[in-house]
């Protein structure tokens, strides 16, 4: 029969036949098959994506480009109310019925991402549960010493952090344990969280601080809510392996890079005329030390654009600033050989250029490879995906009496990384995420150790989890990475991310450097179309404004966050029945955000929202959550397209929902933003 070949493209072994005639047609047959299946697999990803959802989300990476502007993401968790580093209290109100504390509640489709609680078991061990669509009984509970081997919060999807005890006598004595977990949870209808004592105080009285990152749908289109029979073995099986690529590797081509860079030399490691998609990149380079780690530079150029998408240090680019430890995260990190990894999908349409920039004063030698795949094997849809970005690399002092810059750029997309690094500053700053321009904080964290799921400082380096790590010599010097896998940030407009002075300083000038990596393009992909003052008689009278069941209100106050020196005043209306008011918005829109400027004095304010008097069945307006220090508040609400297409005006009607403490909704402004097909 003859030997065997290994066909170059799709790794399939043909027989190597006497007849050339014969093995032209093998040979035709497989190409044809392989381009139907690749095609298959394109037209797959471009149809399928908004159905995944999830697990499902988490287990296909390659579909981490595509677009989700109609989807927002949101946070709940301990963050001090007076501005100070206090961010130890976490709870929303008690259950009278159940006498449990409610730390999180979401009305509306959307995902639970990211769950965190920091909390020490010699105090007590609380049970948490979790209530899925209004459903009474919890479908799932868990105690806080049970996160890592209790499914489906089994490790390393979920897991704890215990900090190092030989290093502080005090932890073991308090048992402290950082539970974190990554298990994706769609809910259909709503999500309520928890838990079965009240989480407040420090560590002398259990500690109580911690956060939750999710998503809202504008519909519940494709989302099934989380239950005990949703498997999670397949999603585990790609976590329980950082360090390998966690894509489908075949149909990959591969290009091997060697150079030998001197001072200001560059290097091209790849090059691609045509449609693609890189999969893959690693690097080894000698010498490989903390300086060539930031000297040595990634600049990558898409489709002959006019400025680099990423140009950034090698150190940044694979996820560890200073390299002092080999550190292995899913999508980036050093394996134990001392390769870097990048393994994020870049679609590019036109072509793709990577180089090697040396910026330092020394001889550094590179090698390694790039994995690609060309259009025939997957082929990304452009007018639905994103290019591969990162913002401007950052190295800047803080200057005094603001928060760090980490990362502040126009655009649309979303974000899915994000590193900082520090020398001389603890690590109790606040992480903090404005998008589009709102003037509340749409993600924080309680200390910056927080936001990467650790705890107790950065004071036991090296650690890492597939969706997160640091690396340092400990406090005051250090480099975190957090993977956005499934609570990526998306924004229509723009993105600012900063991070508080340690301890929250506002007069420190410590010294950070950081920047996020993102899918999407530099045009805005929605526009304010109208904005209504209330309070304000013209502004009232212009959008035929109704509240007769209202009252008049001023208020000189601030938001929290980095402004919380800034004092604003207006006025508004607090509401004791409806609101109505006309609205222009572009036709050819894709559903509308409103925004409101609130004063969020007291908690739990709600209402049913109403366009053109069809009652937005998918959610209500919820905001849980209160400030009576820094009382402004700006949040938004998302109505879906089948409410808004074709329209230039929409009648918005706001009705408040009595919780049987009577309405606490108050209005003192109102954006309209049309997002764009």
């Amino acid at each position: 029969m003859g030997r065997l070949i290994k066909y170059r493209y799709t790794g399939i072994l043909i027989p190597d036949f006497p007849s050339k005639f014969v093995l032209t047609i093998v040979l035709l047959t497989i190409v044809l098959v392989h381009t139907a299946m690749a095609s298959d697999n394109a037209l797959m990803l471009d149809k399928h994506v908004s159905a995944l959802m999830g697990v499902e989300q988490l287990t296909c990476i390659e579909r981490l480009p595509f677009l989700r502007l109609d989807t927002q993401v949101h946070y709940e968790g301990s963050i001090d109310k007076r501005g100070g580093n206090a961010d130890w209290d976490w709870w929303l109100y008690q259950d009278t019925k159940t006498q449990e504390w409610v730390i999180f509640e979401a009305d509306g489709p959307g995902c639970l991402w990211n769950f965190v609680v920091h909390h020490s078991v010699a105090h007590s061990d609380p049970v948490y549960r979790f209530y899925f669509d209004g459903n009474k009984s919890p479908a799932f509970e868990i105690k806080h010493s049970e996160f890592g081997s209790k499914a489906p919060f089994v490790a390393p999807l979920a897991d704890k952090f215990l900090p190092q005890v030989s290093k502080d006598p005090q932890l073991k004595a308090i048992s402290f344990q950082i539970i974190r977990s990554f298990c994706p949870m769609p809910f259909s209808k709503s999500l309520r969280i928890t838990s079965s004592i009240k989480l407040q105080g420090n560590h002398t009285t259990g500690g109580g601080w911690g956060h939750a990152i999710w998503h809202s749908y504008a519909t519940a289109e494709g989302v099934k809510s989380f239950t005990a029979e949703k498997n999670v073995e397949t999603l585990l099986a790609l976590w329980r392996h950082p360090g390998e690529d966690p894509k489908p590797r075949s149909g990959n081509q591969t290009k091997v890079f060697k150079h030998l860079l001197s001072t200001q030399e560059t290097g091209t490691i790849f090059e691609y005329s045509g449609q693609g998609s890189i999969a893959a990149i690693r690097l080894r380079l000698e010498p490989a030390n903390r300086v060539t780690m930031q000297t040595l530079w990634v600049r990558i150029t898409w489709d002959e654009e006019s400025r680099p998408a990423i140009e950034c240090p090698v150190g940044a680019f694979f996820g560890n600033e200073f390299g002092f430890n080999k550190l292995q995260t899913l999508l980036q990190g050093t394996g134990e050989d001392g390769s870097m990894y990048n393994y994020w999908p870049m679609p590019f349409w036109q072509s793709a250029k990577v180089e090697l920039v040396n910026r330092g004063g020394e001889l550094i030698s590179v090698e390694g490879t790039v994995d690609f795949k060309s259009a025939e094997v997957l082929a990304y849809p452009h007018d639905r995906t994103g290019h591969f970005r990162s913002s401007t690399y950052q190295s800047m002092p803080k200057q005094p009496g603001r928060d760090s810059l980490v990362a502040s750029f126009s655009g649309s997309g979303h974000v899915v990384a994000g590193l900082i690094t520090t020398e001389g500053s603890m690590c109790e700053g606040d992480v903090r995420v404005h998008i589009d321009g709102c003037s509340t904080p749409v993600v924080e964290s309680d200390g910056s150790e927080s936001w990467a799921c650790y705890g107790w400082g950065f004071e036991f380096p090296p650690q890492a989890n597939p969706s997160s790590s640091y690396d340092g010599i400990g406090n005051p010097t250090w480099s975190m990475l957090r993977l956005l896998m499934g609570d990526f940030y998306p924004f229509r407009t723009n993105f600012r991310m900063t991070v508080e002075g340690g301890w929250g300083n506002k007069s420190g000038s410590e010294l950070r450097s950081g920047l996020v990596f993102w899918y999407g393009e530099y045009e805005p992909a929605m526009a304010q179309t109208d904005f209504v003052d209330v309070g304000n008689s013209d502004s009232e009278t212009e959008h035929d404004y109704k509240a007769p069941d209202s009252s008049l209100w001023d208020l000189t106050s601030s938001f929290e966050g980095e402004f919380d020196d800034i004092l604003i005043t207006d006025n508004g209306r607090t509401l004791s029945g409806p609101s109505q008011f006309i609205v222009k918005i572009e036709p050819n829109n894709n559903g509308i955000i409103l925004r409101r400027r609130a004063d969020q004095k007291n908690r739990s304010q709600r209402a049913n929202v109403y366009a053109d008097g069809q009652q937005v069945s998918e959610r209500s307006w919820v905001c849980p959550d209160g400030n009576p220090y820094f009382r402004w508040i700006e949040d938004e609400f998302f109505i879906p397209v089948s409410y808004t297409k074709g329209k230039r005006k929409i009648s918005i009607r706001i009705n408040p929902i009595d919780d049987g403490s009577g309405t606490n909704w108050n209005e003192s402004s109102y954006w309209v933003f049309s997002l764009r097909s």
